[in-house]
């Protein structure tokens, strides 16, 4: 029997080529540009990436990503679910099923403020984080009628980001989260900590490094989200701040064997091409790969 490529259950997402959802972002690769990219980077599975950025006919979609050699995983879900949750809940219902439709295991939600972008935010009331609470529960039972797992991102710029909204959600909520490293660091949370405590409550994890003094600078408001990632905010895995070893040793001996997304956020410029994107990507790969066949070497 052949050795699988990786010790680990790798995949990527677009916005680690500077696809985003948010207007005014960057430059757009195309897809075929994107996955191609990460094909040649050997990996076989992906999240979709913002609405709209892929076909939306479910055998269009499947035809796209199997000329790479790419499954699908699912992908990430942003929605206003304080406010009108009749209209967040019909768009899980359509989000659901396309997922579905194409082999996806996961919808990855996130508690969005309403507004465009992740620079600013309100403070919720009591009422509307019930809401949240109710309206995500509810995404969530949409969800499994169509087979998928869904999960609670806390991200910033939205109603999930800090370290006191990590715990209040997974004290008030049945939903497990994903695990991203660079927004919960950026949002005030150790995620290797995190990770410690909450070990049953992880369903699924994106990686990424920060740079701490530049995501002190996001948390105390001296530098907007946006301004921080073009300045380099997040960096290839081992590159910045985040013990993504720790975390890995951490998530894996309490038995999770889920998928882990490289995700470095990043934004280009017109004209850039995949080439720096691709760079990055293949070192994060090779760090947690290398980390990968330590620990999975090893007796936890």
């Amino acid at each position: 029997m052949t050795e699988p490529l990786h010790p680990l259950r790798i995949a990527a997402a677009p916005i680690s080529w500077g696809v985003c959802e948010v207007p005014g972002w960057g430059h757009v690769l195309e897809p075929a540009t994107v996955f191609a990219e990460m094909a040649a980077l050997g990996l076989a599975a992906t999240e979709f990436g913002p609405p709209g950025y892929l076909p939306a006919d479910p055998v269009e979609l499947r035809e796209t990503l199997g000329t790479y050699g790419l499954t699908a995983l699912g992908g990430f879900l942003a929605l206003a679910l304080h406010r009108e949750p009749r209209q967040a809940l019909e768009t899980a219902r359509r989000t659901a099923a396309l997922f579905a439709a194409t082999g996806a295991e996961m919808l990855i939600l996130a508690a969005a403020t309403g507004q465009d972008g992740y620079d600013t935010r309100s403070p919720l009331s009591d009422y509307e984080w019930r809401t949240v609470l109710d309206t995500a529960a509810t995404v969530a039972d949409i969800a499994a009628e169509h087979g998928l797992r869904t999960t609670v991102h806390p991200h910033v710029g939205t109603h999930v980001e800090t370290e006191a909204e990590v715990e209040r959600f997974l004290a008030d909520s049945e939903l497990d989260l994903c695990l991203d490293t660079g927004h919960l660091a950026i949002g005030g949370t150790d995620p290797v900590r995190l990770a410690q405590r909450h070990a049953l409550r992880i369903g699924h994890i994106h990686l990424k490094d920060v740079r701490l003094a530049l995501a002190g600078e996001v948390r105390s408001g001296a530098r907007e989200y946006s301004d921080a990632v073009r300045h380099g905010l997040y960096t290839p895995l081992g590159a910045g701040d985040v013990d993504i070893e720790a975390l890995v040793r951490a998530v894996h001996g309490a038995g999770y064997r889920g998928w882990y997304v490289i995700e470095q956020d990043t934004a280009l410029a017109p004209g850039d091409t995949a080439a720096n994107s691709t760079r990055d990507a293949r070192q994060s790969l090779r760090h947690l790969t290398e980390i990968g066949s330590a620990v999975t070497s090893a007796r936890i």
